[in-house]
């Protein structure tokens, strides 16, 4: 274990060290509170690579990427230059084909869309995920999964290419170089959408002992729930699958690092999530990303009165999101009103802006699970709402 807390925070400290105790890869967490960093910690060290790992070392943060992207969404709509209520094709026009004209940036957003996966017969694989052309054409030529707005379901790729686009058709920048610009270089933050060769020797992979269910596992056990596994949502659901073990592979080489996938090939570390957000709720170091109308209007949830779609509506619905963001399992950990976003195998940063606290945690061992808390995080969350009291 190795950095630090300020005094009153050492049982933070104390359960971070809990949390990896046995743990064979390594992780970092830090914690800011109203602008200053509070918990700097890191610790394990990478069973795969053999690379070094310290505060400063970085990973690819797979869903996290989100809450980086929506940020660059929230910082042009609070310019003036996107409209959450908006509809796609006002700065898209190719969009409004195959019915989706009425698809708006809120939906987009908050994954009511439709398009949570590529087309089943578009073809596009793990390795496709690097190519944006391809991604992009195959969307704009898709119809919707389900009536866009009436239910929602996660969007895992097709979110970031859908938003990156959109960013891309606003400003004339791709989403990672609206980030470095406006975010990580006034900031000073480790953090890339697309990273430059000289930082790769920084990046320790990710790794996984899980158990990663097949599309055949998957396919049985909604057949076994009732639901019909040859409508167009459930095969291209499948698809997706098939393609995770691929693109966990590809997301730990050079061209997955150099590539911009929005959604899911973010790369950074602790410190530097952590500041972005406290970034995103107050000032750091006279810097302030949004104001607070628009960390509220960007935290509001978009999907609470909604189900899944047909037919997998039968399906409990566990997550909540807002614009970009999730909410359930950052208010889980801290209280109601956090947000920002879990990534595969439990990496995690999010904000509490009651509390003027913002989060970047980090690791190696990707043992979380899907929709559910990681049980690394629960010790040290419950430390962090105790030292708050």
């Amino acid at each position: 274990m190795e950095g630090f807390v300020e005094r009153g925070f050492e049982a933070v400290r104390d359960a971070f060290a809990y949390a990896h105790d046995g743990d064979e890869g390594a992780a970092q967490l830090c914690i800011y509170r109203h602008g200053r960093t509070i918990v700097d910690l890191w610790t394990g060290q990478d069973a795969i690579s053999g690379k070094s790992w310290d505060a400063e070392s970085l990973v690819v943060l797979r869903s996290v990427s989100k809450g980086l992207t929506a940020t660059c969404v929230h910082m042009l709509v609070e310019r003036g230059q996107l409209e959450l209520d908006a509809p796609i094709h006002d700065y898209w026009p190719e969009f409004a084909v195959g019915g989706k004209a009425s698809i708006t940036v809120a939906d987009l957003l908050s994954h009511r869309a439709g398009l949570s996966s590529f087309d089943p017969e578009s073809e596009i694989g793990a390795w496709d995920l690097l190519d944006w052309s391809a991604c992009t054409t195959a969307l704009v030529s898709m119809t919707p999964l389900w009536r866009p707005g009436t239910a929602f379901y996660y969007h895992p790729f097709t979110w970031g290419y859908l938003v990156g686009e959109l960013i891309q058709r606003v400003t004339g920048k791709s989403v990672g170089d609206f980030l470095a610009a406006e975010i990580a270089e006034p900031l000073g933050l480790s953090l890339w959408i697309g990273l430059p060769e000289c930082e790769e020797h920084r990046v320790v992979p990710g790794f996984t002992r899980k158990h990663l269910a097949t599309p055949a596992e998957v396919e049985a056990r909604l057949a076994g729930m009732g639901i019909d596994v040859g409508s167009r949502l459930v095969r291209a659901t499948l698809a997706t699958i098939a393609t995770r073990e691929e693109a966990n592979e590809m997301l730990n080489t050079r061209e997955g690092h150099a590539a911009e996938i929005p959604a899911a090939n973010a790369i950074g570390n602790a410190r530097s999530l952590a500041r972005m957000y406290a970034a995103m709720i107050g000032e750091v170091d006279g810097i302030r990303l949004l104001t607070s109308a628009a960390v509220d209007r960007a935290r509001q949830p978009q999907t609470d009165r909604l189900s899944h779609p047909a037919p997998l509506d039968v399906m409990p619905v566990a997550t909540r999101f807002a614009y970009g963001y999730e909410i359930t399992r950052p208010a889980g950990l801290l209280g109601d009103g956090s947000f920002g976003q879990v990534g595969t195998g439990g990496r995690i940063s999010f904000a509490y802006p009651e509390s003027g606290v913002a989060v970047g945690y980090t690791c190696t061992n990707m043992v979380g699970d899907e929709g559910v808390d990681d049980p690394r995080w629960l010790p040290w969350a419950e430390a962090l709402r105790g030292a708050l009291v």
